[in-house]
């Protein structure tokens, strides 16, 4: 084999390499899960419900106010999986979210005994928030 192309091949090699050991997906990023009591704040006379994307979404399954105005917060942190495609179908959202950050969705007053259902694109992981 030629030599040139031994050492394009051993340069190329070496630098998938550098790629993959210096990015983001290789990093051990680890996700805390969130109580399902500390997934609801209260901030001036706003319900802030905050899930995590990644893997699924933390926690599935929450108890929030009825008759409020809310903002639901899905935080992603190194986010590369089908949680961070989602899908709210009863809000009409749709939007693939970023592997990293905050993306709010203002959410109308619910009314007692409704539920938001969120989904991933392919269906395999969920959240529910159920409004009391």
């Amino acid at each position: 084999m030629d030599q040139k192309i031994i050492i394009g091949l051993v340069s190329l090699f070496s630098m998938g390499i550098l790629f993959f050991s210096f990015s983001d997906r290789s990093k051990n990023i680890s996700v805390e899960p969130i109580k399902t009591n500390s997934a609801v704040q209260t901030e001036n006379d706003l319900q802030v419900i905050t899930i995590v994307a990644y893997g699924g979404y933390t926690p599935h399954k929450i108890s929030a106010k009825a008759g409020i105005k809310s903002r639901l917060d899905i935080k992603t942190k190194g986010t590369y999986d089908c949680s961070s495609a989602l899908v709210i179908p009863s809000l009409n959202f749709k939007k693939n979210l970023p592997p990293f950050g905050v993306t709010s969705i203002n959410l109308p007053a619910q009314a007692k005994g409704s539920k938001i259902t969120g989904l991933c694109s392919m269906g395999m992981f969920f959240f529910d928030i159920n409004f009391e």
